[in-house]
């Protein structure tokens, strides 16, 4: 009997446009947020260094950035990852209808492991938040963990309605008014939601896309997989903090006041 670790993969979705962005010289990606301190002196750190250094701290056997053509600047600039122990590749499409569409793009990678997903603008502290997830995941079974933060702009953001103990009730997308306080910021999911997410790519999201009348996101599928019997659990980060530099308002003010 097969009592081997399933693989866990890191996964950066990474196929936009940057559209809410003024012209910037490169991809947002790779766009220098701040310094990193070395023995010989401060190097340029980029957005996506934060979230691949997370992947690292939760020992992820591999990371994919899963990307447009054209952005050829991110494979340039990261070539084969700065972490030994987490080889980072690279899945290269057209432009996709959707994160959901984009993140199914590496299914026959990771259908059978763990994924962690993160997204390359927006940073996150604690940096091993993914270790929290993990264990949540292992200890209750559950096929998607959510990490939660106080929401910076609940009106832009997929705010979580939860049970009295921590269990996710209802993600709602980019309410125009709330009283929920929290977001998801990140995730990890087991083989049962990598294939429900392959199956609704496959056969349901342009359905479904047409019942919203708008873009599915992510969190819609998530949604669509509480409704269908997954079972998702949150891990809340209460002292924890996350800034989405895919606006110039936010992205100046990491550059003025650090993260």
């Amino acid at each position: 009997m097969d009592n081997k670790e399933p693989q866990i993969t890191g996964l950066m979705p990474a196929a936009g446009k940057a559209t809410r962005l003024s012209s910037i010289p490169c991809s947002k990606e790779i766009l220098p947020v701040g310094f990193s301190k070395k023995p010989d002196g401060p190097s340029l750190r980029v957005a996506a260094a934060y979230l691949l250094d997370s992947f690292d701290e939760a020992e992820a056997d591999q990371a994919y950035i899963i990307t447009r053509k054209g952005k050829w600047d991110i494979p340039q600039y990261f070539g084969t990852g700065p972490h030994r122990n987490c080889p980072l590749a690279y899945i290269f499409t057209e432009p996709t209808a959707g994160t959901h569409h984009t993140l199914d793009l590496a299914y026959h990678f990771v259908k059978e492991g763990i994924v962690l997903l993160g997204f390359p603008d927006i940073l996150f502290k604690p940096k091993n938040a993914f270790i929290r997830l993990l264990e949540k995941q292992q200890q209750s079974g559950a096929d998607v963990v959510l990490g939660l933060f106080e929401a910076n702009n609940p009106s832009g953001a997929d705010m979580v309605d939860l049970h009295s103990d921590g269990s996710l009730r209802k993600i709602v997308i980019k309410p125009n008014k709330t009283n929920l306080k929290y977001t998801w910021v990140i995730a990890v999911w087991n083989y049962v939601f990598s294939n429900f997410l392959h199956e609704f790519v496959d056969g349901k999201a342009e359905k479904y896309a047409k019942k919203l009348g708008r873009e599915v996101y992510i969190g819609d599928v998530i949604q669509h997989a509480l409704e269908y019997g997954l079972a998702i659990e949150t891990v809340l980060f209460p002292d924890g903090k996350y800034t989405d530099i895919g606006t110039m308002p936010d992205f100046r003010r990491v550059w003025e006041y650090g993260f």
